[in-house]
C-alpha cells in the first residue's frame, strides 16, 4: 500500500455544498419501474435519418399541398421544438434537487426523444418547403397568410418559453408531472390517429414511432405521479386544476383550435389556420377534421379527468368541449407548463 498522509487529529471534512447543486453525486433507486422504463427507452431508440425520406417527393404534391404540410409541421414544431429545451431544463433541475436516479435518466430519455421529434419537423420542412418555417419570401396571398400565421405562432411560443423558464423551478413534481402528463396524453392521442390516417409511408412510419415514444413518456409521468400524488395539499390540488385548464388552452392549437385564454392572435388567424390545415389534410397527411379533432380531445380529457379525480383533484370546466368542472379564470402565460 502507498504511504498515506494522515493529518494529526484526523481528516478535515469537506465544506457542505450549498444547494441546489448537482453535487454530491448519487445514484439511489426508489422506483424500479422507472429504471425498467429507461432501459426500454434505450432498446426503442430510433434515428429519424433512417426513415424512407427518398420516398418523400415534392413533385407528388401541389404547391398548395406542400405549403399546407409545411404549415402543419411548423405548428407542430411550435411544441416539439421546445421539447428538448424544456426537458433539458427539467433534467438539470432533477439533478439539482437530487431526485432518484431513474427520474433523472427518464428525463434525459425524453429530452433525447424530443430531439428526434424536432428533427422530423426539420427534415420534412426542408424537403418540401426549403427555407421554412420563416426564412422564405411569400409570393401570393396564401403564402403570405401561412408566413404571417407562423410568425404569430412563434411569438406565442416565445411567451410560453419565458413563462416556463420562470415557473419550472418553483413548482413541485406533482404539479410539473401533471402538466407533462397532459401534454403526453395529448401527443399520444394525436399521433395514434395520424399514423393510421396518413396516406404516405414516410409520415406513417414517423407518426408510429413518435406515438410510441409519447406513450412511453406518458408511462413515465404516470409512474412518477403515482408516487407523488398521495398526500397532496389542497393548495397543490388547486394549482394542478389550474394547470389542467392551462394545458387545454395551450395544447389545443395542435390538437384542435386555439381557445381564448393564452394565445395572442390577430382576428384573421383562425380562419387562415383552418384553410392551411385543410390543405395538409387534402395532401394525405392524416389531419383529422375539426369535428374529429374535438372528439379526440374530448376523449383524451375524459381520460385525464378519470385519472386526477381518483386523487381528489378537481377537474376544470372545459366549456369549449362541453365538459363540466371547476371554473378557472384567466390563465397567466407565466403559469403555463405543459409541453408536447
Amino acid at each position: 500500500m502507498a504511504d498515506l498522509t494522515i493529518p494529526e487529529g484526523g481528516f478535515w471534512p469537506a465544506p457542505e455544498i450549498p444547494q441546489p447543486n448537482i453535487y454530491p453525486m448519487e445514484w439511489h433507486v426508489e422506483t424500479e419501474k422507472l429504471a425498467a422504463i429507461y432501459e426500454k427507452s434505450k432498446r426503442e431508440l430510433w434515428n429519424p435519418a433512417d426513415l424512407p425520406w427518398d420516398g418523400l417527393d415534392p413533385a407528388d404534391f401541389t404547391r398548395e399541398q406542400r405549403l399546407g404540410i409545411m404549415y402543419w409541421f411548423a405548428v407542430l414544431a411550435n411544441f416539439d421544438a421546445s421539447g428538448p429545451a424544456v426537458f433539458a431544463r427539467a433534467t438539470i433541475q432533477a439533478f439539482e434537487k437530487h431526485e432518484e436516479d431513474p427520474v433523472r435518466k427518464c428525463f434525459f430519455s425524453i429530452t433525447r426523444d424530443e430531439m428526434n421529434h424536432e428533427e422530423c419537423c426539420q427534415r420534412t420542412i426542408a424537403k418540401l418547403w426549403p427555407g421554412g418555417p420563416l426564412d422564405w419570401t411569400p409570393s401570393d396571398d396564401l403564402e403570405s397568410a401561412a408566413h404571417n400565421n407562423i410568425g404569430w405562432l412563434y411569438h406565442n411560443g416565445g411567451r410560453y418559453w419565458n413563462g416556463y423558464t420562470s415557473a419550472v423551478g418553483k413548482y413541485s413534481l406533482p404539479v410539473l408531472f401533471t402538466s407533462f402528463m397532459m401534454g403526453e396524453m395529448a401527443a399520444s392521442t394525436l399521433f395514434r390517429g395520424m399514423s393510421s390516417g396518413t396516406k404516405h409511408p414516410v409520415f406513417s412510419e414517423m407518426f408510429k414511432r413518435i406515438g410510441r415514444d409519447e406513450a412511453r413518456h406518458l408511462q413515465i409521468c404516470m409512474t412518477i405521479l403515482e408516487n407523488e400524488w398521495p398526500g397532496l395539499t389542497d393548495e397543490t390540488r388547486a394549482l394542478i386544476t389550474r394547470q389542467l385548464r392551462a394545458g387545454f388552452v395551450f395544447l389545443s392549437m395542435i390538437l384542435w383550435e386555439p381557445p381564448e385564454g393564452f394565445w395572442e392572435l390577430p382576428p384573421y388567424f383562425l380562419k387562415n389556420h383552418l384553410v392551411l390545415m385543410d390543405l395538409a389534410r387534402q395532401a394525405g397527411l392524416g389531419v383529422l377534421s375539426s369535428k374529429e379533432q374535438a372528439q379526440n380531445w374530448r376523449v383524451a380529457m375524459a381520460h385525464i379527468r378519470a385519472i386526477v379525480e381518483r386523487w381528489g383533484i378537481a377537474f376544470p370546466a372545459i366549456p369549449e368541449l362541453n365538459l363540466e368542472g371547476v371554473h378557472v379564470d384567466f390563465i397567466d402565460p407565466e403559469e403555463i407548463i405543459p409541453v408536447f
